[in-house]
C-alpha cells in the first residue's frame, strides 16, 4: 500500500468535502474536525493509516464517553475513511464495519406555561420600571424565543429588520443555512419595534453588540437572570428550553406536527416527534394528579 496521507491533510480535505458538496453546518464541521483531530492524536498521527484493529481499539478507548459522543465520533470516523475509499486515498474502509450507536436522545427539557408567563411577566415589569434600551432588548429577546421558537443562534443573528410593522411572519436563514419562515407574535411584534428604535441606523443587526450581533452567551446569561428574577431555577432554563417550551405548549394546544416541523426548522419529521411523548407526559401526569379514578 502506497505512503498514507499525512493525516492534517486527510482531515483538512474530509472537512472541505463536507462544506462544499454536503453543506454541512458550521457546527458540524468543527465538531467533525475536534473528533477526528483527537483521534489522530490519540494514535500517534496514525489516523488515515489506520487498519480496523486500531480503529476498535479507539472506539474502545472512548467506553467512558456518553453515547451521543461515541455515536458522533463514530459518524465522523466512517464519514472520513468513506471520504478517502472514494477519493482514492487509500484502498478500503477500515471503518464500515463498525456498528452504528443510536444516541438514544433524552426527552426535551421544558417549563410550563405558568413558568414561561413568570418569565414574560418579569421583563415586562422590567419595561414598565424603567423603559430604558436593556430593558426592551431583554423583553424583545424573550418574547422572541418563547413566541416563535427560534435557536439562539437564530435569535441574536436576526437582521434589523427581519420584524416588521404589521406583519406576522418573517423570513430567517436557519440551521445550515436553510430559509424558513416563522410567525411574530403580536407581543413579540411590540417588543421588538419598541427596541428597534434604539438600534443604531447603521447596524445591518437587531441585536447588535461591539462589532458584530450579540453572541449565544451573552443570551445564555440574560436568560439565567430573568429566570432567577421570576422565582425560577436558572439551572433549568435556556433559550433552548423556552425553544421547547413553544413547542410543546403548541402540541398541547392541537398544533399540527408537520407545521410545527416548518416552524420549528427541523428537517427531520422524528426530530420533532419527540415533542409528542413531553405532551403525552404531561397529559398523563394530569390525569394522574387530577382524575377522581386515577387512585382507584
Amino acid at each position: 500500500m502506497a505512503e498514507a496521507i499525512p493525516d492534517a491533510r486527510a482531515i483538512a480535505l474530509f472537512l472541505d468535502m463536507m462544506r462544499g458538496e454536503k453543506g454541512a453546518a458550521r457546527n458540524t464541521l468543527l465538531a467533525y474536525g475536534r473528533d477526528l483531530a483527537a483521534a489522530s492524536e490519540t494514535l500517534g498521527g496514525g489516523l488515515a493509516a489506520a487498519d480496523e484493529a486500531r480503529l476498535r481499539a479507539l472506539l474502545a478507548g472512548w467506553s467512558s464517553l456518553s453515547r451521543a459522543t461515541v455515536a458522533r465520533r463514530r459518524s465522523a470516523l466512517r464519514r472520513f475513511f468513506s471520504f478517502l475509499e472514494g477519493e482514492g486515498l487509500r484502498p478500503d474502509n477500515p471503518a464500515a464495519s463498525l456498528e452504528s450507536v443510536k444516541a438514544g436522545r433524552p426527552l426535551p427539557k421544558i417549563l410550563g406555561e405558568p413558568e414561561v408567563n413568570a418569565m414574560l411577566d418579569e421583563v415586562a415589569r422590567r419595561v414598565e420600571k424603567a423603559p430604558d434600551p436593556r430593558a426592551l432588548r431583554l423583553r424583545a429577546l424573550i418574547e422572541l424565543l418563547y413566541g416563535s421558537g427560534l435557536r439562539a443562534s437564530e435569535l441574536v443573528s436576526l437582521r434589523r429588520h427581519a420584524v416588521r410593522a404589521h406583519e406576522p411572519t418573517a423570513v430567517i436563514r436557519g440551521k445550515g443555512g436553510r430559509e424558513r419562515m416563522i410567525v411574530i407574535t403580536p407581543a413579540a411584534q411590540q417588543a421588538v419595534l419598541a427596541w428597534a428604535a434604539h438600534v443604531p441606523r447603521d447596524s445591518p443587526w437587531l441585536f447588535p453588540s461591539g462589532r458584530g450581533h450579540l453572541s449565544r452567551m451573552a443570551l445564555h446569561r440574560a436568560v439565567k437572570q430573568v429566570a432567577a428574577a421570576a422565582g425560577l431555577d436558572p439551572a433549568k432554563v435556556s433559550a433552548h428550553v423556552l425553544r421547547h417550551a413553544f413547542a410543546t405548549h403548541m402540541l398541547e394546544r392541537g398544533a399540527d406536527l408537520r407545521a410545527l416541523q416548518a416552524l420549528l426548522g427541523h428537517a427531520d419529521i422524528s426530530t420533532t416527534e419527540r415533542y409528542t411523548h413531553v405532551a403525552t407526559a404531561h397529559l398523563v401526569e394530569t390525569v394522574a394528579g387530577h382524575h377522581p379514578l386515577a387512585s382507584t
